[in-house]
């Protein structure tokens, strides 16, 4: 799966529910797109909606497959539950967290800050969307970037935005990584276990 560039109204409509960010069709066309989208009624197999639950963690976090088989063999190996290693990694991708943070509204415009060199890692300008962001680690904005619409109308939008494994200074726009956040702190739902037994066949 290529990087997707296409409408997110048509991601959305796939899953059932706005995995791209807010999307209002799925309020005017609750069924899959395509041309047998509204007749689609067959009982998917279980390969089916084991790739589907891959395809959307892929898609939400902008992911490609080489990069998604990597994160999961690091998941796999990492002590604990590869499934829950699996999205604990995910989101800490560089781009995730100055998505979560605020900074960026979107995921895409969070990645596209990192690779315009807009974002710094521990002080250091880091221009790697997929780099995995350790505890303890500071994520901020560069002083000269810190003016940049898109930063100033996130922030502005998204300052009640609190997540417990992250910290913002909102003045600064600075951010600190504190821990991986649990499953159940994520709001986002992805059936896991679905992934694993999917590389497991």
């Amino acid at each position: 799966m290529a990087r997707y560039t296409g409408p997110k109204s048509k991601i959305s409509r796939k899953f059932g529910e706005a995995v791209l960010g807010p999307s209002k069709a799925l309020a005017k066309k609750a069924y899959p797109p395509g041309q047998h989208g509204r007749g689609r009624r067959g009982k998917k197999s279980d390969y089916a909606l084991q790739l589907l639950e891959k395809q959307k963690i892929k898609y939400t976090y902008g992911v490609l497959e080489r990069q998604f088989a990597r994160i999961f063999h690091l998941a796999g190996v990492k002590e604990g539950q590869t499934g829950e290693n699996l999205i604990k990694l995910c989101e800490s991708r560089l781009d995730n967290i100055v998505y979560r943070l605020g900074i960026a509204p979107t995921r895409r415009a969070a990645r596209q800050l990192v690779t315009h060199k807009h974002i710094l890692l521990d002080g250091e300008v880091s221009n790697i969307p997929s780099i995995l962001v350790k505890p303890g680690q500071k994520v901020a904005v560069r002083e000269k970037s810190k003016a940049l619409d898109t930063i100033t109308t996130a922030t502005s939008l998204n300052a009640a935005k609190k997540y417990g494994w992250l910290e913002f200074d909102n003045a600064e726009l600075t951010g600190l990584f504190i821990n991986y956040p649990d499953l159940e702190q994520i709001p986002e739902q992805f059936n896991v276990q679905a992934v694993v037994e999917l590389y497991n066949k």
